[in-house]
């Protein structure tokens, strides 16, 4: 076997192929995000939140190239950051950021900007930059901006949701548009597109492989499982538990299924064993037989 570099022909090729589907996803991202912030926002008057967000304030204000101005607003929190997300995070991510600045400042000014409906414009932007920033996280990638913040945030405070910091960036760099663009709307507006932005993200990384996951507390246990077969064509998982009150030997089902099968499956549990203790519970991917194949 040949070497090139220490490495052998076929992991050239799969890292070629990896390097080659990184960039394709960073274009498809970056046209998409670009489309949100430029076409959409600019015109509507409102910020979107995050770094980009501050970007369109002083392109407002003082004209100042987004793409150019997100980009050197950045450099600070990859500095910052470098130790916490690591080298490799930080390259993939400096490519994403380029990739959507040249769309930002080179391709997207020269089209036309949606000059609508304020809403409508809103709505359309979250779904845009959603869907684009789907495309970066789905390769290890990133936008930057707020998510280096937060993660800086969560290092030095540990105690504190990632979740809600980011939320609560993004808020306050919504609520500055109130002033620059003397609008009280702009603050609504600029929360609908940052809402929709993350449903749209939600949907893209986790709907195509989201599920159900109930879980049966019962005593009828061969019964309830052959009912689930015989309707679903599910297997289920049996836990052996006790209860904590009654000291009882009791069998807890665990069964991960479709939407669908849902309802199916907690009407056969109360079916067989009314006393039933049934939970259901939301699942955001599901790998391994019947449902989506883990791929490396």
């Amino acid at each position: 076997m040949s070497f090139i570099k220490g490495k052998s022909k076929e992991e050239i090729r799969k890292s070629a192929k990896r390097i080659a589907l990184d960039t394709v996803c960073d274009i498809i991202g970056s046209v998409l995000y670009a489309m949100g912030l430029y076409t959409f926002v600019k015109m509507a008057n409102f910020s979107p939140g995050g770094i980009s967000g501050i970007a369109l304030i002083l392109n407002y204000l003082w004209k100042l190239p987004v793409g150019v101005m997100t980009l050197i607003m950045n450099i600070p929190l990859v500095i910052a950051s470098y130790k916490i997300v690591g080298g490799r995070f930080l390259a993939k991510t400096a490519k994403t950021m380029i990739i959507t600045t040249v769309f930002l400042d080179l391709i997207f000014p020269l089209l036309p900007l949606y000059t609508g409906n304020r809403m409508m414009a809103a709505l359309y932007s979250g779904l845009c930059m959603g869907a684009g920033m789907a495309f970066f996280y789905m390769r290890g990638s990133s936008s930057g901006g707020m998510d280096f913040l937060s993660m800086i945030i969560k290092v030095r405070h540990p105690h504190i949701s990632l979740g809600i910091v980011t939320a609560v960036t993004d808020f306050l760099v919504i609520l500055v548009g109130w002033p620059v663009f003397k609008d009280a709307d702009a603050v609504l507006y600029g929360l609908i597109c940052s809402f929709s932005a993350s449903i749209v993200i939600d949907r893209v990384l986790y709907g195509l492989g989201a599920g159900k996951l109930v879980i049966v507390i019962t005593n009828n246990t061969d019964a309830l499982t052959e009912k689930i077969s015989e309707l679903t064509d599910r297997g289920s998982t049996i836990i052996r538990a006790i209860g904590s009150y009654t000291k009882e030997d009791r069998d807890v089902i665990l069964c991960a299924c479709s939407k669908s099968q849902t309802y199916m499956i907690t009407n056969a549990a109360h079916e067989v064993d009314p006393g039933a203790f049934v939970m259901v519970t939301e699942t955001s991917e599901v790998f391994g037989e019947g449902f989506k194949e883990y791929k490396k």
